[in-house]
C-alpha cells in the first residue's frame, strides 16, 4: 500500500494511511531518532493505519527556509489489534510501543481527532510545553469549530493548546481570541438549571 502525504499550507504536513475496516485504538509507538517517517512508511506498507503530524519549522539564515518536523519527535500513532503487536515491533526503527508494564496503553480516540482538526486547518501549529492546568476553552466558529483545548496568551497572541495525555506532550496552534469561550461557561448557559460556580 502505498504512503498517503498530505500537504496542508505552507506549515503542516501529516502523513497516514489506511487500513479497510478498522476500528482498533490508536497507540503511540517509540521509534529511534529521527525514524518516525520511515516507520509511518513501513507500517503503512503493512496495512496500517498511521499518523504522524508535522510541522513547519524556521531555520536559521544559514539553512533552509523551513523543514517538516514531526510535532512529537519519536513517537508515530497508530492502529492496532492489542494482541498482535509482533508486526509492529519488528519494523526497523521500533523501539517500543508505548504501554504500562506488558499492556499498550491506548491514546485517547479524541486527542488523535483534535490533531487531526489542527494539521487540517492550515492554521501555524507547533510543539508546546506539555500543560496539566489552565483555562480550558471551545471554539466557536471556523475550521477548528467545537474543538477544546487550553487558552495561552503568549505577548499579544493567543495559543490553543491540545494535549495528548499519554505521552506528557502539547502541541499550540494559534487562534483568534474572540472564537474562543470558557468550557465551564458554556456549559452553563446550555443548561437553565445550572448555577455558575
Amino acid at each position: 500500500m502505498a504512503m498517503q502525504g498530505t500537504l496542508l499550507g505552507n506549515s503542516q504536513q501529516s502523513v497516514s494511511g489506511s487500513q479497510c475496516g478498522t476500528l482498533e485504538p490508536w497507540y503511540a509507538i517509540w521509534v529511534r531518532s529521527r525514524h518516525e517517517k520511515i516507520v509511518a512508511n513501513s507500517l503503512t506498507c503493512k496495512g496500517y493505519e498511521m499518523f504522524l503530524p508535522m510541522y513547519s519549522s524556521l531555520r536559521r539564515a544559514s539553512g533552509p527556509a523551513s523543514a517538516q518536523l514531526p510535532l512529537f519527535p519519536g513517537y508515530v500513532f497508530c492502529r492496532f489489534e492489542m494482541n498482535r503487536p509482533l508486526q509492529i515491533l519488528t519494523t526497523p526503527g521500533v523501539v517500543s510501543i508505548v504501554s504500562a508494564g506488558d499492556t499498550p496503553l491506548a491514546v485517547a480516540e479524541q486527542e488523535i481527532e483534535a490533531l487531526r482538526s489542527v494539521i487540517a486547518s492550515g492554521l501555524r501549529v507547533q510543539p508546546w510545553p506539555y500543560l496539566t492546568e489552565g483555562q480550558r476553552v471551545r471554539i466557536g466558529a471556523g475550521p477548528l469549530r467545537d474543538l477544546e483545548g487550553v487558552l495561552v496568551k503568549m505577548k499579544n497572541e493567543f495559543t490553543l493548546v491540545i494535549s495528548v495525555m499519554l505521552l506528557q506532550r502539547s502541541v499550540g496552534v494559534e487562534i483568534a481570541r474572540e472564537l474562543v469561550e470558557p468550557v465551564k461557561e458554556l456549559a452553563w448557559r446550555l443548561s437553565p438549571f445550572a448555577q455558575p460556580s
